[in-house]
């Protein structure tokens, strides 16, 4: 028996605009739109959701209506369905007809996709506050299982979690963590009493994400047919088949030329044709099977690049400089009460910003490449420092004598971190 779980990450960020040194002290508009050119947030949102968005949720929508036993989950940044809301709302309304169905779960996150758990557990406490009430709101769910920003994890974040009150943890199947275990399993994290771990299969998950389309793979191509072959080989070898990638893998990542929507199409059919095949959720998972054993993650996992870590988003020079003089604003930016430069100072904190300054080797930059609106990474870490500069004078403006944050104290978290460099 295998349950097969599929898991879709949804977000878009806000990217900081092309912003100039001598607009410092002049505009606040870091995040509107290039006139000049076709990486504004909005035209970014409207084309993925032509490709991928709608046309994917209309076929899910035929899939669970035609299958019963199909059943999916996803997890939206809070600022992705900001943009949404604002600028398409019918694709909000699309999400919702796949939710109300009963068979599609809904996980909690952090509201601005942040690495705010690293560097302030308040701030990523009212994030993750702010997440829930956003998908009550929208969607009348309350989500059970969480998922940190790009599946990254450790210990300390299971702990936390627990103390929250979820009953499910998502995270990448790191070899360096499994050694000889298999991620078809359901495990418990170190030093927590009762919160289960749901662990990312990432050779079958990367075979649809990264390597569909891929005319130099060896089994390419990939047929919906030869992957539920795949999957009944581990028929008595696990509990769980946990899916998990990116939603626009769906005619953005993988183009509709591809087949990607045809493989989609037939998958929940050939995988059906086994009857000891089954569909779950991740809360649907955690209850239905037993933790097999405990499994220590000292250091952060994620599930970006080769080393599934954190050096995408912190390795360099640049990523520190800026993540700590974002975050040593806290205490005087949450002071001033004003909703408009808090929500401004959050919308900074999206790990994407930090991503595309990422001076890692070719291979992996190429996935950086991914609607990046900056020709380098240095220009990115200089829109955002200057943006920021603007940011730290409107706060200075409206700031209330408090004790400000301790910039040493969140540098020396981010030196304590363990990186590849």
């Amino acid at each position: 028996m295998p349950s097969i779980c599929f898991y879709f990450q949804i977000h878009q960020p806000y990217r900081i605009r092309k912003y100039r040194v001598f607009e410092i002290g002049k505009k606040h508009d870091y995040f509107e739109n290039n006139l000049e050119d076709n990486l504004s947030n909005k035209k970014i949102l409207e084309k993925v959701a032509n490709k991928c968005y709608l046309p994917a949720n209309k076929l899910l929508l035929e899939l669970l209506k035609k299958h019963p036993e199909f059943k999916i989950s996803f997890s939206f940044s809070g600022i992705f369905l900001d943009q949404l809301e604002e600028h398409l709302p019918k694709v909000v309304d699309s999400f919702k007809k796949l939710v109300d169905t009963g068979r599609v779960e809904i996980l909690s996150e952090t509201y601005y996709h942040s690495l705010s758990f690293i560097l302030s557990k308040k701030e990523f406490g009212r994030q993750v506050e702010k997440h829930k009430k956003k998908i009550k709101k929208l969607f009348n769910f309350e989500p059970k299982v969480f998922r940190n920003t790009e599946l990254i994890f450790n210990n300390e974040l299971a702990e936390e979690v627990e103390k929250m009150g979820y009953e499910g943890i998502l995270s990448e199947g790191a070899d360096r963590i499994l050694d000889w275990r298999s991620p078809n399993f359901v495990y418990k994290p170190k030093e927590t009493k009762k919160i289960k771990l749901l662990l990312k299969n990432y050779r079958l998950s990367d075979d649809i994400a990264f390597r569909f389309g891929e005319k130099t793979w060896k089994e390419y191509p990939l047929t919906a047919e030869k992957f539920a072959r795949w999957i009944n080989k581990h028929n008595g070898n696990g509990q769980v088949i946990n899916l998990f990638m990116d939603y626009e893998t769906f005619g953005e990542h993988q183009w509709e030329a591809t087949g990607i929507f045809e493989f989609l199409k037939q998958l929940p059919h050939e995988i059906l044709k086994n009857r000891d095949n089954n569909f779950v959720t991740p809360t649907e998972a955690i209850r239905k099977y037993d933790s097999v054993g405990e499994l220590d993650f000292p250091d952060f996992v994620s599930w970006a690049d080769t080393e599934r870590d954190l050096s995408a988003w912190l390795s360099n020079p640049l990523q520190k400089d800026a993540i700590t003089k974002l975050y040593a604003l806290e205490d005087e930016v949450l002071a001033t009460k004003n909703n408009k430069l808090i929500e401004d100072w959050r919308r900074f904190q999206t790990s994407d910003h930090f991503y595309y300054m990422c001076t890692k080797w070719f291979l992996d930059g190429d996935v950086h490449k991914y609607f990046n609106p900056y020709e380098s990474p240095y220009e990115a870490f200089i829109s955002f420092m200057n943006a920021l500069s603007d940011l730290k004078l409107r706060i200075r403006e409206k700031s209330v004598r408090v004790k400000k944050g301790n910039p040493k104290k969140k540098i020396n978290k981010i030196k304590k971190l363990k990186c590849k460099k």
